[in-house]
Order: C-alpha cells, then sequence, then structure tokens
C-alpha cells in the first residue's frame, strides 16, 4: 500500500540534501593551480625601485627575454601596445639593459639581446612571482632604507607581509 506521508519525508529529505549540496558547492574553494600573481603588484614596485627603471620597460625586458635573439622590427612591433617613447630603444641600450649581439653586415640587420643585466633583473622578478623571498635588508632593498618615502614604507609593509605568506606556505607545504 502507498503511504503518502512517507514520501512527503523522503522528498523533504532529498530536497534538504539537495539544497545542503548546492549551498556547499556555492562555498567550496578550490585551490586555482596558477597563483603565482598575487604579489605582482609589490614584487612590480620592488623592481622599479631596486633596478631604477619604469613599468614600461619592465614589461619589454619580460616580452625580449623570451625572443632572447631580436632585430629593432621585433621589438617596435611589441612596442604598438606601449604608450609612446620614441626613445625607449636607445634608453635600454644606453642604460645596459639590451646589447648588440651582432652588427649589422652587409643585408644582414643587426641583432641584439638582452644583456647579463636584463637577463638577471627578468630572472629575479621571475624568482619572485615563484615564491622566492625579498631581501628586507636596507642594503639589500631600497625600500628599507631610512629616508623612504611614504609609498616606499606602505610597499615594505606588504613585502613584510608577503614574505611571512611565503614561510607559512613552505612550512605548511609537504615535501
Amino acid at each position: 500500500m502507498f503511504n503518502h506521508n512517507k514520501c512527503i519525508f523522503e522528498l523533504q529529505i532529498y530536497k534538504l540534501n539537495l539544497m545542503a549540496n548546492i549551498i556547499r558547492k556555492n562555498y567550496d574553494r578550490i585551490q586555482p593551480s596558477h597563483d603565482y600573481m598575487k604579489y605582482w603588484r609589490v614584487i612590480r614596485y620592488w623592481a622599479k625601485a631596486k633596478y631604477k627603471i619604469g613599468t614600461p620597460a619592465i614589461d619589454m625586458l619580460f616580452f625580449l627575454y623570451s625572443e632572447q635573439i631580436f632585430n629593432k622590427t621585433k621589438f617596435k612591433e611589441f612596442e604598438e601596445c606601449m604608450s609612446w617613447d620614441e626613445s625607449r630603444f636607445h634608453e635600454l641600450l644606453k642604460q645596459g639593459w639590451i646589447h648588440i649581439w651582432r652588427k649589422r653586415k652587409g643585408k644582414e640587420t643587426t641583432l641584439y639581446e638582452l644583456s647579463y643585466k636584463g637577463k638577471r633583473m627578468v630572472n629575479t622578478i621571475y624568482k619572485k612571482l615563484n615564491g622566492e623571498e625579498i631581501g628586507v635588508g636596507a642594503l639589500a632593498n631600497p625600500l628599507f632604507r631610512h629616508d623612504a618615502s611614504y609609498m616606499d614604507k606602505v610597499y615594505r609593509n606588504m613585502i613584510i607581509e608577503m614574505n611571512q605568506f611565503i614561510k607559512q606556505q613552505r612550512y605548511l607545504s609537504p615535501e
């Protein structure tokens, strides 16, 4: 015989379980597989202060880092999506971020590459993005000097917080 009350009760339990699952899914957190840009702004500010270089130059060096050997045409190609700066190429060359790899010979164009200084800077930024701590000494980090500006002090506090987060992640990760 059909028990109407039992069906209603089972239906209510089913709805409660369904609602619990729906609500639970909304609050469940899946750890992202790529989460290294969290402190990009802090790392970029640190890099600008440490290497005395602007954001557009950092962007350009990141592009050229993967190009390895390039000509001026390739440089100009990426430069089109940046703010206009007629002297960007010559400034990077003069400041030693890029250097001539091969001089022009006949119909062959001049080829350039990132200098050791440029490669080292980009590689250091990648290391910081991948979880290496930023030094907090006044000698290693201009943001920790005694005459730092207000914004330098704000970013200094973020660096301390970031380093603590990195240490905590390292402590929690099973190795």
